[in-house]
């Protein structure tokens, strides 16, 4: 089982944690919604908790509760710049739908 982050996404992880002067890496999770079932959230964190499962990649990082592993095993968050847009991408194995607008994705 492993999460894993390119080197663009560990740059960016890295960068913003510097800037907010606190921070242990990021969580990576799934949760209900959307059109397909599945989203990603994403999100900061300062501290860890007892359940959280904790991978660690270009010195970043990503914890994962027990119950989002199962969907999100095997992802590779990636930090991408298209045109005037920027932010993450999550390159998941496990995906087999997206919705049309994206935001959802179904296993």
């Amino acid at each position: 089982m492993a999460v894993t982050l390119t080197e663009a996404a560990a740059r960016h992880v890295t960068r913003y944690l510097g800037k907010r002067g606190k921070g242990l890496g990021v969580r990576l999770g799934v949760k209900t919604t959307g059109c397909s079932g599945l989203a990603y959230k994403l999100e900061y964190v300062d501290e860890m908790t007892p359940e959280d499962v904790i991978f660690e990649d270009h010195g970043v990082k990503v914890l994962v509760d027990p119950k989002s592993l199962a969907y999100i095993d095997g992802t590779q968050l990636d930090f991408v710049r298209e045109g005037l847009n920027e932010g993450f991408k999550f390159n998941n194995p496990n995906e087999r739908d997206r919705c049309g607008c994206g935001e959802s994705f179904r296993i």
